[in-house]
């Protein structure tokens, strides 16, 4: 990585949900900020701001991070996903958000965006999971409303559903 004045903006190019994306920063920008505020993209919450709730959690080149302990130069270049990248098409949920709705696995919905993103990215890399390796995938997540048991039914759901539309494609 280059070294950076501190005193200027800087240039960041990424790859946003499959599109084309950049706009200056400042060194010190938060990739949270520089999404939200930046770029409009206001999925992405800002939470405890020390990377413990996971309410930030986006992807970058196919691993999860969290956004509050990310700068936004750091991002220069990288495909980045966030929860409105969720979406197949405009206006429609993704097998895992359509569980979500089903099983009223929301209420709030603060850590939505951040619990969405990363049980994506596993049932992606874990199809046929179990409730105990979801408990625990997830134990970087802070919900205080839903108790956790409707968001390990949706997500269980939404893995059965995507196991079987694969196996008929």
């Amino acid at each position: 990585m280059p070294r950076l004045s501190a005193d200027q903006n800087h240039r960041v190019r990424l790859d946003l949900n499959g599109k084309a994306v950049e706009a200056d920063a400042v060194p010190r920008m938060l990739l949270t900020d520089f999404l939200r505020h930046g770029l409009g993209m206001t999925g992405t919450h800002v939470g405890c701001e020390h990377g413990v709730c996971g309410a930030c959690t986006v992807e970058i080149d196919g691993a999860l991070a969290r956004a509050c302990l990310t700068l936004a130069v750091q991002a220069d270049g990288a495909r980045l996903r966030t929860v409105e990248g969720l979406e197949p098409q405009p206006g429609r949920l993704s097998v895992l958000q359509e569980a979500f709705r089903r099983h009223h696995a929301l209420q709030c919905g603060f850590c939505t965006p951040g619990i969405l993103v990363s049980l994506d990215w596993y049932l992606r890399h874990h199809p046929s999971p179990d409730e105990t390796s979801l408990r625990e995938f997830l134990s970087g997540h802070l919900c205080r409303c839903t108790g956790y048991v409707p968001i390990i039914a949706a997500a269980l759901d939404a893995a059965e559903k995507l196991r079987k539309s694969s196996v008929h494609a």
